[in-house]
């Protein structure tokens, strides 16, 4: 292969966010906001059959529903967008050279963090008590007949150091601290990334590779915990010790998938000329190989509760598998996440070329949704949860608000980190 010339590509260009381009997303959120309209006012008129599912002492509410999308939504975004500042950090740490030209991309997914800090404490504030059963406080008082042992045991988890059942201060504060510490490292590796451009040398590539290393240690245990807080004290009984690992498994794919839509979304407008199907091979193997990684863990999970068959754990499963509602979506998960993938990216061919991408990059952002409703939804929900208009609308708006979020943040500088010392083994990577 002819070695090329570092100046021989445009490295000044700057992503233009085309008002055509817009006009797309804005109808794709239009079309959201008409649905979900739609499936709130079916679900306020034809609320009568959905009593009979409803635990006794119980009525269920149509906002229910849509707290528990707003949660699903907030949950899965905010992995996304999360997942964009991890892997910019990973090819830092790994002194990655075949990525240089698309940092820039990876690293805009940040710019969803503070509308995604917003959505959830808000959400939190005004729907907690629809979500998490814990957040309720005769759960903790021992006189009450509702008095529960097992989660009065894991109370100080979400209410330390206050009482019990009072204000979720330690919970609260995770949230807040968890979204600080990503937006500040994700402020810190743009503000060091367009220095970069600015001044040259290596200076800068060293100060992200050091704090990328901070950062990534941190991201290893605030992940984990958030997935705890945030989808597995729904379900307040039932636990998992892979569940950290399962949620981060599930975000990576889908941040992978809307990373390399984005890169064969430039690579179509012109822009990001040495991007070839090399690099792209690169993302699809990724993508192959973490849809595989989320399977094992989803099959060690499964598979350990299924052997042990310790009724509290089971439970988690029953209530998804024997459900009419719930059933049919653990093999649209499997197979949405896992088969088709499986069977599209199998050869080399495939990972070269953008049309089996883009393909399998839709189908897992779609797939890795419901897995996260599948998480959410049953323990929220029970019976009168299911996929319509209430969720797709939903779906559709948080999907084109982080478009137009990350593209307009990718439009405000340079597309590419011009002076990365890097550079140069990326126009000649090939495998």
């Amino acid at each position: 292969m002819a070695h090329h010339d570092v100046h021989h590509y445009n490295l000044d260009q700057k992503f233009d966010f085309k008002a055509s381009t817009k006009k797309s997303i804005v109808t794709v959120l239009v079309i959201g906001i008409a649905l979900l309209a739609l499936g709130v006012i079916m679900a306020i008129f034809g609320g009568g059959h959905e009593a009979e599912g409803a635990e006794a002492g119980h009525a269920f509410h149509w906002y229910e529903r849509l707290y528990a999308n707003l949660w699903i939504n907030n949950v899965y975004f905010t992995g996304i967008a999360i997942v964009g500042v991890f892997f910019f950090a990973i090819q830092y740490a790994a002194q990655a050279g075949w990525s240089s030209p698309i940092v820039r991309v990876m690293l805009s997914f940040g710019n969803w963090l503070p509308f995604a800090a917003i959505l959830m404490l808000v959400t939190f504030f005004v729907a907690n008590h629809d979500l998490f059963h814990w957040t309720h406080s005769y759960l903790f008082d021992k006189n009450s007949a509702e008095y529960d042992s097992i989660i009065d045991g894991k109370g100080a988890f979400f209410y330390w150091p206050m009482e019990k059942g009072t204000f979720p201060v330690f919970y609260i504060a995770r949230m807040i601290i968890f979204f600080g510490i990503w937006i500040f490292f994700f402020n810190k590796f743009k503000k060091l990334s367009l220095a970069e451009d600015i001044n040259g040398g290596t200076s800068y590539w060293y100060k992200i590779r050091s704090n990328a290393a901070f950062f990534l240690v941190f991201f290893a245990v605030s992940s984990s915990v958030s997935a705890w807080d945030w989808v597995m004290s729904i379900d307040t009984h039932w636990f998992s010790t892979l569940f950290g690992w399962y949620v981060f498994a599930s975000w990576f794919v889908a941040g992978l998938s809307s990373i390399t839509l984005v890169v064969i979304f430039l690579r179509g407008q012109g822009y990001l000329e040495m991007i070839n199907e090399n690099h792209i091979h690169d993302l699809g193997k990724f993508i192959f190989g973490f849809s595989i990684f989320w399977t094992y863990l989803w099959f060690s999970q499964f598979l350990l509760i299924y052997y042990a068959n310790i009724p509290e754990e089971t439970v988690y499963f029953l209530e998804r598998l024997d459900s009419d509602v719930y059933g049919p979506f653990i093999f649209v998960n499997l197979g949405m996440n896992f088969v088709l993938p499986f069977l599209v990216l199998m050869t080399r061919d495939a990972k070269r070329h953008g049309v089996f991408l883009k393909l399998v990059c839709t189908l897992l952002i779609v797939g890795h949704w419901v897995d996260i409703f599948l998480m959410v939804q049953p323990g929220t929900l029970g019976h009168n949860g299911g996929i319509g208009f209430m969720e797709v609308g939903m779906f559709l708006i948080y999907g084109a608000s982080v478009a137009l979020v990350v593209l307009g943040g990718l439009a405000k500088h340079n597309l590419i980190a011009k002076n990365h010392p890097m550079l140069e083994e990326s126009y000649n990577h090939h495998i």
